[in-house]
């Protein structure tokens, strides 16, 4: 199973998610990703850095890590753009990019709709998911699908694309991966070492095949984590 970390980007500044990066490499964590919102999720007076331009400057700055959305939001660009900047990623980090698409849902509408956005049904937004990540795959660029509905993860079947669970319980895990689908997950996993070690274990023995750690309180703990269950 590889592990990743979200960075910290809901501040004003990037110095501290550029310098999170480089770090997370260092210490051989497999992966930097970043979200596609507007402001934290139901703070709506916090900043947020915009995830294309952070991640085309991570891309950059680092030779080895694999970086990706999580989840790039259909919706808040056209179509045709997104893929275009999901592909440009791609090109700046030479094939190491992840491309995490997601439909957002109800928690989400404030968020375009503050910026006069249409926020469309989940029917629309699904076939609009759909289109994308085919697109995006014809370039060879690996797709999570994010969301743990049904009809979610109904699409990445026709894809061959991995599906992306939030806090998705190990179980669901289990029982997805025993249908065939790559799984992968994303959320907190503890302030300790022994913590992380525990949940990372536990995800890994579901079968997911990436476990993407919401921002810990420390990157060496994460990793200590990491390599104790590389080991098991």
């Amino acid at each position: 199973m590889k592990i990743g970390v979200t960075l910290p980007q809901f501040r004003s500044q990037a110095d501290s998610a550029l310098e999170g990066a480089l770090r997370a490499e260092s210490l051989g964590l497999d992966g930097v990703f970043c979200f596609d919102h507007l402001w934290p999720m139901g703070q709506p007076d916090r900043p947020a850095l915009s995830s294309a331009p952070l991640l085309g400057a991570l891309a950059a700055s680092t030779s080895t890590i694999s970086v990706g959305t999580l989840v790039a939001r259909v919706g808040l660009l056209p179509d045709h753009v997104l893929v275009a900047v999901l592909s440009s990623l791609s090109v700046i980090s030479n094939g190491r990019f992840i491309a995490g698409l997601g439909t957002g849902d109800h928690l989400s509408r404030p968020e375009n709709e503050a910026f006069g956005l249409p926020f469309e049904s989940a029917d629309e937004r699904r076939s609009r998911l759909l289109a994308v990540a085919s697109a995006v795959q014809r370039q060879g660029i690996p797709v999570w699908v994010g969301g743990g509905l049904p009809k979610t993860i109904e699409l990445a079947k026709p894809l061959g694309a991995a599906v992306n669970l939030w806090e998705g319980d190990p179980m669901k895990v289990a029982e997805l991966t025993a249908t065939g689908i790559e799984v992968t997950w994303g959320g907190p996993i503890g302030a300790s070492a022994a913590e992380a070690t525990a949940r990372l274990t536990e995800l890994a023995m579901a079968g997911a095949d990436w476990a993407v750690c919401a921002w810990p309180a420390s990157l060496e703990k994460l990793a200590e984590a990491a390599e104790a269950v590389r080991t098991v």
